[in-house]
């Protein structure tokens, strides 16, 4: 398992895994922000700075954990490359997380409204069901368990399911673009949220496996 082995293996890199878990709190930090300016009252200049701010982090920190990995294994060679590669992987879900909160915000600041809609209130309430996702992706990160893993992957795969479904009925809706288009869209990046969310939870607990004679497994989009 990628992140026990540095928890607990004899790599010293339990500080990298910290600082994982730390850029997945960030990245909630922006989806709850982000969400809230376009579902609710709440002005998204009111937390674009917030945001902002918290983008730069993370992508600072993800900075300083790709250079400690590599220095890492250009001090202790290659025996732990598959278990890095894979750590590094999941640092870059964790970031693309926190894009798609900042492209999230970019609806609210291109004027999108979507409180006191119809489905508001659903949508606010699956805002909720996804925020808890982190929370439970993180404790996964920290400890993992197969029981909980597998209860966390099927709820992730019908979140996505349902948001599939809805990106298609907006597709072909005969409502006006202004209502449906935006909703695709945010239903589009809920979807590659909950993507990888699923994908760090799956990369914190299974070791990455390097085939010397092919490519090394990628990230989804």
């Amino acid at each position: 398992m990628v992140l026990s082995f540095f928890r607990k293996g004899p790599s010293g890199l339990e500080h990298a895994v910290s600082q994982a878990v730390g850029m997945l709190g960030d990245a909630r930090h922006s989806f709850d922000a982000a969400t809230l300016a376009l579902l609710t009252d709440t002005s998204a200049s009111a937390v674009d700075a917030d945001i902002r701010a918290t983008e730069q982090r993370m992508n600072q920190t993800e900075i300083e954990l790709r250079s400690e990995l590599i220095v890492h294994i250009s001090v202790q060679g290659t025996m732990d490359i598959g278990p890095v590669l894979g750590l590094i992987l999941l640092i870059n879900r964790i970031e693309r997380i926190g894009d798609q909160a900042k492209n999230v915000l970019d609806l609210a600041e291109a004027g999108v409204v979507l409180t006191g809609q119809p489905d508001s209130e659903a949508m606010l309430a699956e805002r909720a069901e996804i925020s808890a996702l982190f929370g439970e992706v993180a404790a996964l990160m920290l400890e993992h368990d197969d029981a909980r893993f597998a209860d966390l992957t099927r709820r992730c795969e019908g979140l996505q399911a349902v948001h599939q479904a809805k990106i298609i009925g907006y597709v072909h809706s005969s409502e006006p673009g202004h209502q449906v288009v935006p909703r695709a869209i945010y239903y589009r990046y809920l979807n590659r949220i909950v993507a990888n969310l699923l994908g760090i939870a799956r990369a914190a607990g299974e070791p990455l496996v390097i085939d010397t004679d092919g490519p090394v497994d990628d990230l989804d989009e």
